[in-house]
């Protein structure tokens, strides 16, 4: 895979990253939460998508019970606040504050419920700070002018501690795509010059970030070691066992559930195809056809149908 296509995906998603507050500024009137019982009790999860989901978000006190604010508290508040367009913005707080108020002691309850409130504020703020920017054209100028403005709007909201801990890591490596982007864009800089300062990003970079960074790329060429396997006549044992090695056994069973998945859908669009290819034959009309979709796909199924026909 091109690694500059890679570090374009990053790039993307950081400039891409106003989405929820986009939601936040236009979600004024949203779908009523989900029925509950007579005695309270909720026939479904906080909203119907996140159906089988455990919120997000590992919460910490240090020893005096206060909060510790980190990356952690952000990603229970992101959790929450991607149920917006199923749910109302007033129901996201209220189940966010039942979770804080859950998991941690009062004091610790009271100020995350607080945090909430302004994390909130900030992401309404941050989507009308990107309608405002204007794009250069160039990916890196326009990644580095986006993330000094998020600082620059962030200082508005939150004290340096706070923002260390929701933001610290994200902007670490946010900072080392933007730096790398740059080098690419720098075609006069010698290759030895750009050799050094990538050896120099990546001694600054902390082992846990670099091991995050380079994750997809291994798995990446992992899955291309298991297409040449394949070829090579190697069956799924094999296969498991090439995946287990390389990661772990659960995440060796995920892959080959997944593998299975895949195979099943594979052989349904074959049949369809030949059947649907058929009915086409025999001048078969616009409901017969539905008949047929609806006799192999669900409803869900048959958006992903128009790829294949």
């Amino acid at each position: 895979m091109n690694a500059t296509v890679n570090r374009a995906a990053v790039v993307a998603g950081i400039i891409a990253t106003a989405m929820l507050g986009g939601w936040l500024a236009a979600n004024n009137e949203a779908p009523p939460p989900a029925p509950e019982a007579a005695g309270g009790e909720r026939y479904f999860a906080f909203v119907r998508s996140m159906e089988g989901t455990t919120p997000d978000g590992v919460l910490k006190q240090d020893g005096a019970d206060a909060l510790v604010v980190d990356a952690e508290l952000g990603h229970l508040f992101d959790y929450y606040l991607a149920g917006l367009g199923e749910t109302s913005l007033e129901a996201v707080r209220a189940e966010a504050a039942r979770e804080l108020d859950k998991r941690l002691r009062p004091a610790a309850a009271s100020e995350a419920r607080r945090l909430l409130g302004v994390y909130i504020d900030y992401k309404r703020a941050l989507a009308g700070l990107e309608r405002n920017l204007r794009p250069a054209g160039n990916l890196a100028k326009d990644a580095r002018t986006r993330h000094e403005a998020m600082l620059a709007l962030r200082r508005q909201y939150f004290t340096p501690r706070e923002a260390a801990g929701l933001f610290g890591e994200a902007d670490a490596f946010a900072a080392d795509t933007i730096a790398r982007l740059e080098l690419d864009a720098d075609r006069a800089l010698p290759a030895p010059d750009r050799a050094r300062k990538l050896a120099e990003l990546d001694a600054r970079l902390p082992p846990h970030l670099r091991e995050q960074r380079d994750a997809p790329l291994r798995i990446v060429r992992l899955e291309e070691q298991v297409a040449q396997r394949r070829a090579e006549g190697f069956d799924d044992n094999d296969i498991y066992r090439l995946r287990a090695a390389a990661l772990d056994t659960s995440a060796a069973a995920r892959m080959a559930e997944v593998d299975r998945d895949e195979a099943a859908w594979r052989r349904r669009m074959q049949t369809y195809l030949a059947e649907r290819k058929q009915l086409i034959a025999q001048a078969g009309d616009a409901q017969a056809e539905q008949r047929l979709r609806n006799a192999h796909f669900s409803a869900d199924e048959q958006r992903r149908l128009g790829a294949y026909e």
